[in-house]
């Protein structure tokens, strides 16, 4: 049995390369450069009562950004959608709530850095129950800061492929629990808001939704495009800016959105009360239509 103290579940399956198998059997070589490199993209993925939320738009990053990589995936996106409803459905989780990260490693190879020189990319799906904040968070908001490393540059690697090297963001990480918070802002090189360690940010302003472009070196999150919409359903207008942290501290109301964030509402950055020093009534409105979107009751 698996000795790792973070999976509830030891009886998990997890789809590799074709096959449904045990965790003490999901093994890739060590010659694996996504483990020698990072070299590699992944997903991370919500379902909702075992139906997978934006499936479509998620297998569009992930061969969006293999393609930029130039890392042929072994499957179809069609075969690799019936793969995660598969996974789901082998460890009990397809008429429930659950968390799926897929993944796809260049392959083995030499301890080179030459990618030409690797065969057999690895795909795997590890489908879980998954809770990112606790509950109460999203009754009460939470307190961010804003953290000293910056955001890679985005002419460097574009943050738009979601890849497997995330040091730049673990480093921020550290810092967020150092400074006993469970995320922080980055900045990007020119000193605008880019993102959080895991998540996009949103402001409101004078009624105005407004959030870093992808110019700013963010990663175009899914739930950020369905909250744009979202917003937009209900007349809220929308715009994609640069921003600074004056205007995070001078706004009416922040929140987060991620896959596994959803919508997290911010009452405090850097030390600065946001709005009312609670959820603001806008996010909360964005929230409960986000939900009402994944149990299939909203169309946007």
């Amino acid at each position: 049995m698996s000795d790792n103290p973070y999976v509830k579940n030891k009886n998990l399956k997890i789809y590799l390369n074709g096959e449904l198998v045990g965790l003490d059997e999901a093994k890739i070589s060590v010659f694996d450069h996504g483990l020698l490199y990072g070299d590699g993209v992944f997903e991370g993925i919500r379902s909702y009562n075992g139906r997978v939320f934006e499936l479509d738009a998620h297998m569009r990053r992930l061969y969006d950004g293999a393609k930029t990589i130039r890392l042929e995936i072994p499957l179809s996106a069609e075969q690799f959608k019936e793969s995660i409803y598969q996974t789901l459905k082998a460890n009990g989780l397809d008429a429930k709530d659950a968390y799926i990260r897929a993944v796809v490693t260049r392959g083995v190879g030499y301890l080179g850095l030459h990618p030409a020189k690797t065969v057999n990319p690895s795909v795997f799906i590890i489908t879980d129950e998954c809770e990112l904040y606790p509950p109460e968070l999203y009754e009460t908001g939470m307190e961010l800061v804003t953290v000293a490393t910056i955001r890679n540059h985005p002419a460097a690697l574009s943050p738009r492929v979601k890849s497997l090297n995330y040091l730049n963001n673990i480093l921020a990480q550290i810092e967020c629990v150092d400074a006993g918070c469970v995320e922080g802002i980055m900045l990007n090189h020119e000193g605008h808001v880019a993102e959080c360690t895991g998540d996009n940010i949103f402001i409101l302003r004078d009624g105005e939704l407004q959030t870093p472009p992808t110019s700013a070196g963010i990663l175009e999150g899914i739930t950020r495009s369905v909250v744009i919409r979202l917003a937009k359903r209900r007349g809220i207008p929308v715009q994609e800016k640069q921003l600074l942290r004056y205007d995070l501290y001078a706004s009416d109301e922040c929140f987060l959105t991620g896959s596994a964030a959803e919508i997290a509402p911010i009452i405090k950055i850097d030390g600065r009360v946001i709005g009312t020093g609670k959820p603001g009534k806008i996010t909360l409105e964005l929230l409960e239509d986000f939900r009402a979107v994944t149990r299939d009751e909203l169309q946007v």
